[in-house]
């Protein structure tokens, strides 16, 4: 992935890799959308999106930096985040597999 352009770039959240399909969720009214190894992309997350860290190969926030609720919980679960990442929703098409490297704070297909 070395020389790749990001899709989106952000604040380094959680460190690690992980690659999935890019789930963009709007409101909790969303979940049933999610699965195992999807790629979380939202505006931001609240202890309300807790249970979908579970299931998240990694998550990217539009908003927030490393105290953000979606920075410690995705530490806290050992997944790859990216926050501040900004239009996240609207440049990350859902479906598309794209990797979250959360030690750059990067999304790239």
């Amino acid at each position: 992935m070395t020389g790749a352009d990001p899709l989106v770039a952000g604040v380094p959240c959680s460190p690690g890799r992980a690659r999935g399909p890019a789930r963009t969720l709007r409101s909790p009214d969303e979940f049933h959308r999610f699965q195992r190894g999807d790629v979380l992309v939202c505006r931001t997350t609240d202890p309300a999106w807790t249970p979908l860290f579970r299931l998240a190969a990694a998550v990217v926030t539009e908003t927030g930096g490393v105290l953000s609720h979606a920075a410690i919980v995705a530490r806290e679960f050992g997944i790859p985040a990216v926050g501040g990442a900004r239009d996240a929703t609207l440049k990350l098409t859902d479906g598309v597999v794209v990797t979250v490297d959360g030690t750059a704070g990067q999304v790239l297909r």
